[in-house]
């Protein structure tokens, strides 16, 4: 599995890049920021295409792929439309979803990211909280090994649309944060600015939402609640 990654081409640096685990949490988590900052690049980690499938896994399933379909090609297709919507660009990492294999080294997705992030030009960067999902908890551990080495850029922290409604993760991460020596402290939550423009986006990825709607899952509901950043403060 290579890093190689989409381009940004020639255009001007972001305002500021959204790292999203997979390509639908950039703009479930920040889409209304993404919003009001037209050309943000979400920096996608867990965007890469497998040669090969092999069988269908039961989340793709209850997305509505079948045997003969290519879905990261697909949902790279949805990601496009979304970030389409909130003037926002996309840049994917080639590193394969859990479901696809084995999850790759911390590092080697810190030194991918370090890169990738210096690239942009952009100065100020967005990290999920890493609530539940295994993914989500290896984004947020490698974008922190990259905030220690590019202390001059600004980050801030969002919270993971779905996963911060179930029951003690937000404080679980806050106290494991702050036994770390990382204080976090309000950072600002989303009003109404951009929120139509969230709510367009969000609807284009089509089969992300259809998984989260079948029987057992939590549905989408939450994404549509008022987004919340944090500042971190040591």
């Amino acid at each position: 599995m290579s890093d190689s990654r989409a381009s940004l081409g020639d255009g001007p640096a972001p305002s500021l890049v959204v790292i999203s685990p997979h390509l639908d949490d950039g703009v479930f988590g920040c889409g209304q920021l993404l919003a009001t900052h037209p050309g943000a690049v979400v920096l996608t980690v867990f965007a890469g295409r497998p040669s090969a499938y092999g069988a269908v896994t039961d989340w793709d399933r209850s997305c509505g792929f079948g045997v003969d379909d290519d879905p990261v090609a697909i949902r790279r297709e949805e990601d496009c439309a979304a970030l389409a919507q909130v003037q926002a660009r996309p840049l994917w990492l080639e590193f394969w979803d859990a479901q696809y294999g084995p999850s790759p080294a911390i590092d080697a997705i810190a030194e991918t990211l370090d890169r990738t992030v210096h690239s942009t030009g952009a100065r100020i960067v967005y990290v999920p909280l890493g609530l539940f999902h295994s993914d989500h908890q290896l984004t947020h551990t490698a974008a922190r090994k990259v905030w220690q080495r590019r202390p001059e850029l600004e980050w801030a922290f969002y919270e993971d649309a779905i996963y911060r409604r179930y029951r003690n993760l937000l404080t679980e991460r806050w106290s494991t944060l702050e036994g770390e020596g990382l204080r976090l402290i309000p950072g600002g939550t989303s009003t109404t600015a951009g929120f139509e423009a969230k709510q367009r986006a969000v609807r284009r990825y089509r089969s992300q939402l259809r998984g989260l709607t079948t029987p057992g899952r939590p549905g989408y509901a939450d994404v549509f609640q008022p987004e919340r950043y944090w500042r971190s403060h040591q």
